[in-house]
């Protein structure tokens, strides 16, 4: 077909024009849908990317998550970046509602959803606060048309990203309050129960250590550092002491010794929190070590079980400082405690301040060791800064010294002298090193970057820890070095603040028995007086459980029975020491008789300990009637009024014979008297059977009636055997 020229050339030009619009429209849509990205390279949206303004879906939000904060929560996201350009001039909106409101809206009721301030589409980020600790829902949306902020509560003009759930944390307040005191006490417990069973499990060997002790102070600074080393508490150590030198069983000096040990001792607790309990997650073992420790418990051995117990309170001690990690808040830099604390490290007073609350802490949980670990939390969680640690470190020096002071008041007046030491030591040391303390630090710094190899840096949580456990090392030990060699300074200080009472407080001590073994005449001379001093002491016991038993007034009664039980302890401790003794002098060769008379001499401190053992018990028997509320009546009054009469009959004539010569003991006086503890106990027996049943008897105060007669006749059965065994009749 012959088309003319002119016509191919008319249809050429409109195929070219066709042809030239098409690339020009494509090259347009090319350009209107391509951007710039980061780094600065062209970049084409794909048609299957491509977003319109009204074809906006829910997969345009990536990655949505949610975080719980202290009474808040925090979004992240980010948006499709295939998407991204065509939404600028955008905004994003978050929408919330609790659990509960969720619920009622799924059911039709009314329930209202909070908004957020609008959204830049730029941001990847939102922190929504003053939230309840409740659970909540949260969508991300964005509007498809009209302004974001106009159209929020109308669904079908927004797009919402999938919901998600969570709960805030728990604000800092009354709950976050007794959180912390609880996991405190979690870690107290611990400590208690690991303490005990450490002591359970080496049996006698921590008292043979304090045993062993002589004149020699150094001797009583390794054997307190041992200790608390062992029991990982410088508190039992202390109390130990205490209760060593109430008994007469250690001298002040001596005394003096192991208190400084026990505050060297006490520093292995911060290494462990920060070797173990910061830089590996013990309690995530803790578990684990309480499967190994629980079949201990089913063996026969006690040590089997008292290394259960330990293993238990170590794994214990660490889940509370797990917990505590986690109660202690972590606040920023710019809080007001924060800030309180910063103000306040740098001028003059503020480490007088702060040695003031570390002593007020320890004072109130009754343990240095939860203190300094409480310590180290806050400062593991940036709650106090690392000069505020280590004055409260010092403060915690002084506070420890308040369990000796609480466990002498009871105590005779060489006890209380032993820990009117252990305070002056603490608050000498204290004080020396707050007048130093600026350049104490510089020096701890130096040495830390040394030992490190870098810079001490405070604001480094790892390194401000290690520096305040060594702080407390380095504190204790240079204070021990320095004032050891004025123990004798310090035993007269404590002498004269701490006046004695006459006879009330100087009669319990071992003032005949040395350390060292005599001739063997000589030393059984020596426990001959002090077995007739514990006579006197058990003597002593029967007047104050008389009291016991008439004594109307709460205070009065609890004093006394506190008296009958830290002499029961007393006997307990005197009759152990006397027989050790006694029996490293039969080591000795001595004559038959001599032999003899140390057999005569260890029974008795037998039988002067069962009557102490009784005592204590029938000082129970009162302490039940009494909580009780139940009553004797007169008759029952008189027959243990009357019963304790013969007793102390019988009792000044045991004394008698304690205190005779060989050979002149008056047996005779002892038997008669015995035969009428008898048959006085007999009288009172059919007595009280013939007045079972009748009106006005009570059962259960009549069991405690025959309960008391009846051991005050054991008791005369032991003054027997204490005479018998002085005359020589064993």
């Amino acid at each position: 077909m012959n088309i003319p020229f002119k016509f191919r050339i008319l249809l050429s030009l409109v195929a070219f024009s066709l042809l030239s619009g098409s690339l020009f429209s494509q090259e347009e849509e090319e350009e209107a849908n391509s951007f710039i990205d980061q780094n600065g390279k062209k970049v084409t949206l794909g048609r299957e990317n491509q977003v319109s303004n009204l074809d906006i879906s829910p997969e345009i939000f990536q990655n949505v998550t949610v975080k719980a904060k202290e009474e808040a929560v925090s979004l992240s996201w980010h948006i499709d970046y295939a998407a991204y350009e065509q939404l600028q001039g955008k905004q994003l909106i978050v929408k919330y509602i609790t659990d509960i409101g969720a619920k009622r809206e799924k059911k039709g009721l009314s329930a209202e959803w909070m908004y957020s301030e609008p959204i830049d589409i730029s941001q990847t980020s939102i922190t929504i606060s003053a939230l309840s600790a409740e659970k909540y829902n949260f969508k991300l949306g964005i509007a498809q048309e009209g302004i974001v902020s106009e159209v929020k509560q109308d669904d079908s003009k927004m797009v919402w990203s999938k919901k998600l759930k969570t709960k805030p944390l728990r604000g800092w307040g009354i709950f976050k309050l007794l959180v912390l005191i609880g996991s405190l006490g979690f870690f107290i417990y611990g400590m208690k129960v690991m303490s005990e069973g450490l002591q359970k499990a080496a049996g006698n060997r921590l008292r043979q250590m304090l045993g062993a002790i002589t004149s020699n102070r150094w001797k009583g600074v390794l054997s307190g550092f041992g200790i608390t080393s062992i029991v990982q508490s410088s508190s039992v150590t202390t109390v130990m002491t205490v209760s060593f030198v109430n008994a007469g069983l250690m001298t002040l000096r001596q005394s003096a010794g192991v208190m400084m040990g026990a505050n060297i001792g006490t520093t292995i607790t911060a290494w462990l929190v920060v070797l173990l309990g910061f830089k590996l997650s013990i309690n995530s073992y803790a578990l684990v070590i309480i499967a190994f420790a629980t079949p201990l418990l089913f063996m026969r051995s006690n040590k089997s079980k008292a290394w259960a117990m330990a293993l238990f309170g170590f794994s214990i001690l660490f889940i509370g400082l797990g917990y505590l990690k986690e109660a202690v808040p972590s606040l920023g830099a710019d809080s007001q405690i924060v800030q309180f604390f910063n103000d306040y490290s740098d001028v003059w007073y503020g480490p007088f301040m702060f040695v003031l609350l570390g002593a007020l802490v320890t004072i109130v949980i009754q343990s240095s060791s939860a203190a300094m670990a409480l310590t180290l939390t806050m400062v593991h969680n940036g709650l106090i800064p690392f000069e505020v640690a280590c004055a409260m470190v010092l403060g915690e020096n002084i506070g420890t010294t308040i369990t000796a002071e609480i466990a002498s008041m009871i105590a005779n007046v060489h006890a209380k002298r032993s820990a009117r030491i252990h305070s002056m030591f603490n608050i000498a040391g204290v004080t020396w090193m707050l007048l130093l303390f600026p350049f104490a630090l510089k020096g701890l710094t130096a040495a830390l970057s040394w030992w490190q190899g870098e810079p001490f840096d405070p604001s480094n949580k790892a390194m401000a820890e290690s520096g305040i456990a060594l702080f407390h090392t380095a504190f204790n030990l240079v204070n021990v070095l320095l004032l050891i060699w004025f123990v004798p300074q310090l035993v007269s200080l404590a002498i004269r603040s701490v006046k004695s009472k006459g006879d009330e407080d100087e009669q319990f001590r071992l003032e005949y028995i040395s350390g060292a073994i005599q001739t063997p005449e000589l030393s059984v001379l020596e426990a001959k007086k002090e077995v007739a001093k514990f006579g006197k002491l058990t003597k002593k016991m029967s007047k104050i459980a008389f009291d016991l038993g008439l004594a109307q007034d709460t205070k009065t009664r609890n004093k006394l029975h506190n008296k009958i039980a830290k002499y029961e302890e007393i006997t307990d401790r005197l009759e152990v020491e006397i027989s050790n003794f006694l029996s490293k002098v039969s080591a000795s060769e001595m004559s038959e008789d001599l032999s003899n008379e140390v057999r005569g001499l260890i029974s008795m401190t037998n039988d002067l300990e069962r009557i102490g053992d009784v005592f204590y018990q029938i000082s129970k028997s009162i302490e039940r009637r009494n909580d009780n509320k139940l009553l004797f009546n007169d008759k029952q009054t008189d027959s243990i009024s009357q019963m304790y009469k013969v007793l102390d009959s019988s009792f000044e004539i045991m004394v008698e014979n304690l205190n005779a010569e060989y050979g002149g003991v008056q047996l005779q006086k002892a038997v008669d008297a015995e035969r009428e503890i008898n048959t006085l106990r007999n009288q009172l027996r059919k007595k009280h059977i013939s007045s079972i049943g009748k009106e006005g008897f009570d059962a259960e105060s009549g069991m405690i009636y025959s309960n008391l007669f009846s051991s005050l006749e054991r008791i005369g059965d032991h003054i027997i055997n204490v005479s018998e065994a002085a005359a020589g009749e064993i």
